[in-house]
């Protein structure tokens, strides 16, 4: 009889990596209620002001979700700071200079029609938030993408008004910051990551 192999060092790595970033950013959630936050600021601005206007308030708060989230985190008792080591912070590094690439696509789609502005945002957080899936090895966020990428598409082909989208992004965020902080309770510590 063969024993059964131990799985390789590299997937107890990389399990450890995804709890030091659970651990570090309470699974996420602090930055899907900050979002969230931003996405209704920006409907409000659009239900006072016009949509153009809402989109540099998306804009404007977008750049101020990692400080405020950090803000949170630790306010809510963790660093908000993954381990030196930690190999996913490149990939968190990465999918932030994907979605300001994305940003400068989006912006021209506001320019030619406003009303698919915040349909097109909600498709390119949904597509970070599936990356997210690995940063913090939760399947959870394969589901807040999609949601967030089929509301886009929906409301898009229902020529719903922006206002409406962006409230829609943010109901979606904070359900799913508020699932997300359920599941992270009694979890505390932070792992250690081998370099």
């Amino acid at each position: 009889m063969h024993a059964t192999p131990s799985p390789p060092p590299a997937s107890l790595t990389f399990a450890a990596a995804q709890q030091d970033m659970r651990t570090a950013y309470l699974g996420g959630a602090p930055g899907l209620f900050v979002s969230g936050s931003v996405w209704a600021i920006a409907g409000a601005v659009c239900l006072t002001r016009s949509p153009q206007a809402a989109v540099w308030a998306l804009y404007a708060g977008g750049v101020l979700i990692h400080p405020v989230s950090a803000l949170l985190t630790r306010a809510l008792g963790r660093s908000a700071r993954h381990a030196a080591g930690n190999p996913l912070g490149m990939l968190a590094f990465a999918t932030t200079i994907w979605m300001i690439m994305m940003l400068a696509l989006v912006y021209g789609i506001s320019v030619w029609r406003i009303d698919l502005f915040f349909p097109a945002m909600l498709f390119v957080i949904g597509g970070r938030y599936l990356t997210f899936a690995t940063l913090f090895g939760r399947k959870l966020f394969w589901v807040c993408g999609a949601v967030l990428a089929l509301a886009g598409y929906a409301l898009a082909a229902r020529h719903a008004p922006p206002a409406a989208v962006a409230f829609t992004g943010a109901a979606v965020e904070i359900v799913f910051g508020c699932i997300l902080l359920a599941g992270m309770r009694g979890t505390k510590g932070t792992a250690h990551v081998s370099a």
